[in-house]
């Protein structure tokens, strides 16, 4: 370049002025003239003065910092943006405002290590030496600052349920010292403060976080809580543990609504987007801002060891000093309750949700105001009766619309998620608006336009309550409230005199006391009370002092309307003193007399020796007349407190002769009385009670005292209750029936209660225990362990049997909750007395069981059998979908889960090669309702029963069951008897019988060491069977009973049906069999009816695999047994049926017994493993 250049480079490159970024650039290229002449102003389109010449960081456009509006004084430091680009950043969508979540992981220790050391780095001086002036100065520097970026962490809002609180808690996890169980108990402790009798939120059941749950503050410098005020406007308390200090800022609630319209003011932007804006504890300003503004702010530095509470809607916020750990929790009182109702109408506006309805608070409160306290009780009252007048309206303005359909809704069942206001997000309680064609829309009635453009018709009122409901919530907070009530309004009537008659000083006493008695909450009244009183007793006092003159002063002149001569005076009291020892004299003297004398003295002025003698004989004969009127009194006896006053009163009063014999009067009687009464409290509480003749005499003789005796007067009522209980007891036992339980039962409770020795007590005691005792031995007979159904309920006929949902229901449910078989046949408690009804509901029960079982039956042979490609309809006892490996019911045809029910036992019975005969019959627990003991057992029960003289309900249900029973057993033995079914039975005795000797003889060919079982087989002409063949395990898996490894040996070979039966002979029996199920009694008939059904069937080889496999998993079900041989002929392989036969045969991994889980390993069926779960 030219020296022209040259030196123009070296001046710019020594040039002292600032340099613009377009100056720089220029620098950099300025050997570019095109690069140069693009740089010019976009508003006066020139490219001079580049000194000023600002470049926009969003956009290279250029301006002069003179051409802009309003100019720049000077070039901005930083980051600047022209106009349009600002414009355009205001146009964006808004970002949400808020702090990042931190990454990184800390321990207390570790995050405290990390806090010192970067205040230490940044201050460049021990963390402790730091003021706290220097660290607020220079956090609100680096709030208001643009360029500078500082990052700190802070652990807020960390719950004290997950990481433990800093106060101590009884939570069982540790054993607390005395001084921690002070604390733990302690009201300041902010785990208990919550919920304290005066707190509101004790109401609240959900422990909410925050707010009913303390969170807890691990803070570092520089870490802020933002402006903000608590959720509901509710009171908030810190606690700082340890550490550096806490600053904090406040804002009193009355100028909550100033502070807000100041930030909306300067910061309009912000809240256009966001209008809660402040909710979100995101927004920090600078006090000084704020009080420019006219916002009172107060501040405060917070120590270790120190409490911070905040008042409702009182706007705080502030920033931690150092490393320190805090812990917080809101609380609400009585006095909150009006801020909160506020509260809630802001979030309405705001169209804020809610943490929890301020509704059902109230009404929850309400409900039970017997738990509030005198103060709460009635700032509820107060607020009960705004929301019972808001409510009324709002549905006056929703019938004025013409919505009438109403439904009632159990709001505090539904979650806060499912009944908030589409328009204003409000939690909807005591009533909300929806509709029919709208289910998923609801408003609240302050929102009752803006529900849907459905007509009016199809919108329908959800509502909690009725409006006859409210007011008697309303009214019984009312009469919670009275006795404080009444009390303000006495106080208010007596201090404002408004009757226009003061009261005394001894009246206004008694008010203050009854306040302190009944703990009523300090109040304004109160104050004025005492302050009165202390006022009262001043002049009282002051006027004691004014009227008793000094000694040797005159006292006449001052009492007196006028100076009276010394003469005339002196005349007058000795002619007194000659009036008083006249009448003192004259025994006995009247109290009216005496008392007019004192007056007469009184307005002398003069102290007299007779005026005490006057007074004291007063007080004699006024006691004298006392007494006289009270122990001569006809109408009435007297009660020994009023004795012991007249006593205690006698005492007090001078001796004379007429006193002192009232006196011994007096005691005499009470002495006699007492006796009396000790003696009563000894019948009425001794262990070895009288016979009423004994009570009797005793009432007699304290008839003729002339004092009210309590126990004298109990032991009275009680010779009179013992008397009614012996004429029912006389009533019961001539009774044309024998007694019922129940009745003696209430006859012995009541019997036990009566201070009387009663003869026939033990009587009935001695009936009733033999009655329980007959009733628990047929409860185990009947009743299985842990059974769901009573003793009444299992000798009574199953009437509902058909409801399936219903019989399944019961089972689930526990026992008592139900409906029993006895009210389901009509029966009342009162029918259950009467032997003749428990007959005649019996025989119709019958009847109905026997139809619902046809129809239960029927239903579900319409079910497909498991398992079924889908999810199917519900079967078992727990309701759920068929599933595979499931068993089915003999008598109702349901399907059920191997873990829900228990399986016949196949294992339990010695193999037998008749097949038919194998107990492979399963009942299901909804169908064999109890354990089915023999006739002969239940035979013996009722022989007991003959002997016992009192009637059980029970009893006559056994007694129409072994009837039934009966009946059912001559039915079934002339069946049997008869010759189409005589003659099968005879062929399958001697088929039995032929297949047990060939198993016999095979056996003892062979030697096995675990027992063998024969196959199946019969020469029969009639049905040809294969030969017997023996099967011989060499040897049996460890684990594995011989039995059931002799069963599962012989299952491929079962042959069948051995039995053939016309369709008319068949009927019949299954007909009696189904009714023979039904029948709670074993009896051998059904045994042999079913043996005799099994045996015209193919053998159940499924159902027989299944159960072995239940019983014994190591048993290798399914897998044909040969001859002995190679161990590789005795290791079946899984993937073949058996016999190669058809897959399906294979035993399945589907059914369980109860709580056995059967688990299949990767190899062959034989090793399964059995292991426990839970039950």
């Amino acid at each position: 370049g030219s020296p022209g250049a040259r030196d123009g480079r070296e001046e710019l490159r020594h040039s002292p002025e600032p340099c613009t970024k377009m100056t720089m650039r220029l620098r950099r290229s300025h050997s570019n003239s095109q690069f140069v002449d693009s740089y010019i102003c976009r508003i006066c389109s020139r490219g001079d003065e580049d000194d000023k010449l600002l470049l926009c960081d969003g956009c290279d456009d250029n301006y002069h910092i003179f051409c802009l509006l309003p100019p720049l004084p000077e070039i901005p430091k930083g980051i600047w943006r022209c106009p349009k680009c600002v414009m355009a950043e205001c146009k964006r969508p808004p970002e949400a405002f808020g702090f990042e979540q931190a990454t990184r992981e800390y321990t207390l220790q570790s995050f405290g290590e990390m806090a010192d050391a970067f205040k230490a780095d940044y201050f460049n001086m021990p963390v402790h030496m730091v003021p706290t002036e220097l660290v607020e100065k220079e956090f609100w520097r680096l709030v208001n600052s643009i360029e500078e970026d500082v990052t700190v962490e802070y652990g807020a809002d960390i719950h004290s349920k997950e990481f433990g609180s800093g106060f101590p808690v009884r939570d069982g996890k540790r054993r607390l010292s005395p001084e921690e169980e002070e604390y733990a108990g302690s009201g300041w402790n902010l785990n208990v403060m919550p919920v304290l009798q005066q707190s509101v939120l004790c109401h609240i059941n959900a422990d909410i976080s925050g707010m009913k749950v303390p969170w807890l503050y691990v803070g570092m410098v520089f870490s802020a809580f933002c402006w903000h005020i608590e959720d509901h406007w509710s009171y908030s308390i810190n606690y700082l543990h340890w550490g550096e200090p806490k600053t904090w800022y406040g804002v009193p609630s009355f100028a909550a609504e100033h502070l807000e319209e100041v930030m909306k003011k300067l910061t309009p932007e912000l809240f256009e987007s966001q209008p809660d804006l402040l909710h979100q504890l995101v927004t920090l300003m600078n006090p000084n801002t704020l009080m420019a503004h006219g916002v009172p702010v107060v501040r405060t530095n917070q120590c270790a060891g120190e409490f911070v509470i905040t008042f409702p809607r009182a706007y705080h916020s502030g920033f931690n000093q150092g490393y320190n750990f805090a812990e917080a929790v809101n609380f609400c009182t009585a006095d909150w309750l009006p801020a909160g109702r506020q509260c809630i109408e802001h979030y309405r506006r705001l169209r804020r949700y809610c943490v929890f309805s301020h509704e059902e608070l109230i009404c929850k409160m309400a409900a039970s105001p017997e738990k509030l306290d005198l103060n709460l009780a009635a700032a509820v009252h107060k607020e009960m009766f705004v929301l019972v007048q808001e409510e009324r309206k709002l549905r006056k303005a929703l019938l004025e619309k013409g919505i009438t359909e109403a439904e009632r809704e159990a709001f505090e069942l539904l979650p806060d998620d499912e009944r908030q206001c589409d328009k204003c997000k409000t939690t909807c309680f005591l009533s909300a608006l929806a509709c029919y064609d709208c289910p998923q829309g609801l408003v609240c009635l302050y929102h009752m336009d803006d529900l849907c453009k459905c007509p009016r018709s199809k919108q329908y009122l959800r509502y909690r309550y009725t409006l006859d409901e409210l007011p008697a919530m309303l009214h019984k907070l009312k009469v919670r409230a009275e006795s404080f009530d009444t009390w303000a309004n006495k106080v208010r009537i007596a201090l404002e005199v408004e009757d226009g008659r003061k009261r005394t000083l001894e009246e206004l006493r008694a008010l203050e006391s009854e306040a302190r008695e009944r703990k009523f909450p300090e109040n304004e009244l109160l104050h004025r009370l005492k302050g009165c009183l202390g006022q009262a007793e001043r002049c009282v006092s002051e006027a004691l002092g004014l009227i008793k003159c000094p000694p040797g002063s005159p006292s006449g002149p001052s009492l007196s309307p006028c100076w009276l001569p010394r003469p005339a005076l002196l005349e007058r009291v000795e002619a007194f003193q000659a009036e008083a020892r006249a009448a003192l004299d004259v025994p006995p003297p009247a109290p009216g007399t005496l008392q007019e004398l004192l007056e007469r003295g009184a307005r002398l002025g003069v102290e007299v020796p007779e005026g005490r003698r006057l007074e004291r004989q007063l007080a004699q004969a006024a006691w004298l007349e006392e007494v006289t009127a009270t122990l001569r009194s006809p109408r009435a006896r007297v009660p020994l407190p009023v004795m012991r006053g007249l006593i205690q009163a006698g005492r007090t009063v001078a001796p004379s002769p007429a006193v002192d014999v009232a006196m011994a009067e007096l005691q005499e009687l009470l002495t006699i009385a007492q006796r009396w009464e000790e003696k009563a409290q000894m019948c009425l509480e001794a262990r070895q009670k009288h016979p009423p003749a004994t009570l009797a005499a005793i009432i007699k003789e304290a008839e003729n005292i002339p004092a009210l005796l309590p126990n004298i007067q109990a032991l009275k009522e009680a010779l009179a209750k013992a008397r009614a209980w012996i004429a029912d007891v006389e009533e019961i036992q001539n009774g044309d029936h024998y007694p019922c339980l129940d009745d003696l039962e209430g006859l012995v409770a009541v019997g036990r209660d009566l201070p009387v020795r009663l003869e026939e007590l033990r009587q009935l005691e001695v009936q009733v225990g033999t009655a329980h005792s007959w009733r628990d031995k047929a409860s185990r007979t009947f009743l299985k362990k842990n059974s769901c159904y009573t003793l009444l309920e299992v000798l009574c006929p199953c009437a509902d049997a058909g409801s399936d949902s219903s019989k399944r229901l019961k089972w689930r449910q526990e026992p008592g909750l139900y409906r029993l078989d006895a009210e389901s046949l009509g029966l009342s408690a009162q029918d259950l007395r009467d032997p003749g009804a428990v007959i005649v509901a019996f025989k119709e029960g019958e009847q109905k069981e026997k139809e619902g079982m046809l129809r239960l039956r029927h239903a579900n042979a319409q079910k497909a059998a498991p398992p079924l490609p889908g999810p199917g309809p519900p079967s078992c006892v727990c309701g759920q979908p068929a599933g595979p490996g499931m068993l089915q019911c003999q008598l109702c045809r349901d399907w059920f889960h191997g873990s829900c029910v228990a399986w016949p036992r196949l294992g339990a019975q010695k193999p037998s090669p008749a097949w038919w005969e194998w107990d492979a019959k399963f009942l299901c627990p909804l169908c064999q309702r109890s354990r089915r003991p023999r006739l002969e057992t239940i035979l013996a029960l009722l022989v007991a029963l003959q002997k016992l003289p009192v009637r059980l309900p029970e009893g006559e249900a056994l007694q129409c069951l072994t009837e039934r029973a009966i009946t059912w057993q001559d039915r079934a033995r002339q069946l049997l008897a008869s010759p189409d079914v005589a003659g099968p039975l005879e062929r399958l005795a001697a088929l039995r019988h032929r297949l047990h000797g060939d198993s016999d003889g095979a056996l003892r060919e062979a030697t096995p060491p675990c027992p063998p079982v024969s196959m199946v087989s019969s020469q029969s002409a009639e049905l040809p069977l294969s030969p017997p063949v023996p099967v011989v395990s060499p040897r049996c898996p460890r684990g594995v009973p011989a039995e059931l490894e002799a069963l599962s040996a012989a299952l491929p070979r079962l042959q069948g049906p051995v039995l053939e039966l016309s369709e008319g002979t068949r009927r019949p029996l299954e007909e009696l069999m189904m009714e023979g199920d039904l029948l709670e009694v074993t009896l051998d008939e059904a045994q042999s009816i079913w043996r005799l059904l099994q045996a015209t069937r193919p053998p159940p080889l499924a159902l027989f695999r299944l159960l072995l496999e239940v019983q014994h998993p190591k048993t290798a079900l399914g897998t044909p047994k040969a001859a002995p041989g190679t161990p590789k002929e005795l290791e079946p392989k899984r993937s073949r049926g058996p016999e190669g036969g058809d897959p399906r045969d294979s035993p399945t991994p589907g059914p369980q017994a109860p709580g056995v889980s059967v688990g299949y390993s990767l190899g062959q069926w034989g090793d399964c493993g059995v292991r426990r779960v839970p039950g």
